[in-house]
């Protein structure tokens, strides 16, 4: 597949989207994200996070060479532990909802009736998907539901060995997704991880992602940080390795650049800076959030500070009994666990949050106001 077949008959700006999509997605983003951060603040001894990973699925239809919960075959999360979530992180004032697996559309349903749900109550969902499973009812359904953001997971243009992410494979589900957005208001962006495997692919997505005026969110395949049964790459994950340290660096310098000229990022410049250390091992510990401005609730309605954590069985409290999340013992693990962790999802929240000012930066992403030089 060439890439002029993807930008066929597609505007190359994104002026496809009038000034109240971006009005509208601006609106939404204050209300989820500047508005329970400022409150959270007000509050400094409660737990208020502001965003919640919300686990519906560990299954999934594709088996990701990296990924540490391929091949599970278990009971998702079920509609009424779904809705206690959602009224438990209501009741704390969290209003920003992240979908996570596996891959949620195994239970296209679930995920609707629950968005609905969620979004009755004012709350700003994410739905992560390697879009797979994607169809024109569903996207209806779910932008009817009031999805606000759905994150497109796509590693390669073309299918490669342990890398099935491919856009190549969902090329009609990704029409159909930029078709429907200004019909029902939602964000479509990539998200991209980085692996040993995929790096020319990175450069290609990120430059299809931009001419179709779409967001582009990055990861550095990282390893877990626990060992967990039945995963057979621990030593060997498309993990990036000495030999490709070079590459990474000129990759992650074209992405800074990129990301300066005006192309929409999820990431910060410091992020992906930082690139460069973590995958030498010389990253210093950093001021993530996790358990604190955001966590991870699992299948079963339980707590983690964040997707690393997701097999710990340390009690971090559930939604029946409350958070434990002892803020002594989250700074003692991230003296150690944040050297060996730069997760995407948390390392904004902290370079979001570090003042006023960038968190309002954060929510003109949502609107992709390309003109305020964001970065």
């Amino acid at each position: 597949m060439q890439q002029r077949d993807l930008l066929k008959g597609m505007p190359s700006d994104g002026k496809r989207k009038g000034k109240l999509y971006h009005a509208n997605n601006f609106t939404r983003g204050f209300r989820s994200w500047l508005m329970p951060y400022i409150r959270a603040k007000l509050r400094p001894s409660e737990f208020r996070p502001v965003l919640a990973y919300v686990y519906t699925d560990l299954n999934c239809n594709m088996e990701c060479h990296y990924c540490y919960s391929r091949g599970k075959r278990i009971p998702g999360m079920s509609m009424e532990t779904g809705k206690r979530v959602v009224d438990w992180l209501d009741s704390v004032g969290c209003k920003v909802l992240a979908y996570m697996g596996g891959e949620p559309l195994v239970r296209k349903d679930f995920i609707v009736e629950l968005t609905e749900y969620a979004t009755s109550k004012g709350f700003f969902v994410y739905l992560p998907t390697n879009g797979l499973l994607l169809d024109e009812e569903f996207i209806d359904a779910i932008g009817r539901a009031g999805i606000a953001t759905v994150n497109l997971a796509v590693d390669v243009v073309e299918p490669k060995e342990g890398l099935p992410k491919a856009l190549s494979r969902i090329q009609d589900q990704f029409e159909l997704l930029l078709a429907k957005e200004p019909q029902y208001g939602y964000i479509t962006f990539f998200n991209i991880n980085i692996t040993q495997r995929n790096i020319p692919d990175v450069k290609e997505l990120t430059e299809i992602a931009h001419k179709r005026g779409i967001a582009t969110d990055y990861h550095i395949n990282e390893p877990p940080l626990i060992d967990y049964n039945g995963f057979e790459h621990h030593e060997d994950g498309w993990w990036i390795t000495p030999q490709e340290f070079e590459e990474i660096d000129k990759l992650v310098d074209w992405l800074i650049e990129k990301n300066r000229s005006g192309y929409t990022m999820v990431n910060s410049v410091e992020h992906l800076r930082m690139m460069k250390e973590f995958i030498r091992g010389n990253l210093r510990p950093w001021p993530c959030r996790a358990g604190t401005l955001s966590m991870v609730i699992r299948l079963d309605g339980s707590f983690a500070p964040c997707f690393e954590m997701y097999g710990s069985e340390e009690d971090w409290g559930n939604i029946y009994d409350g958070p434990r999340f002892n803020r002594e013992r989250l700074e003692e693990l991230k003296k150690t666990c944040s050297k060996r962790c730069l997760s995407t999802c948390n390392f904004q929240v902290y370079h979001y949050t570090k003042s006023f000012l960038y968190s309002l930066q954060w929510v003109a992403k949502h609107a992709y106001s390309h003109f305020l030089g964001v970065s």
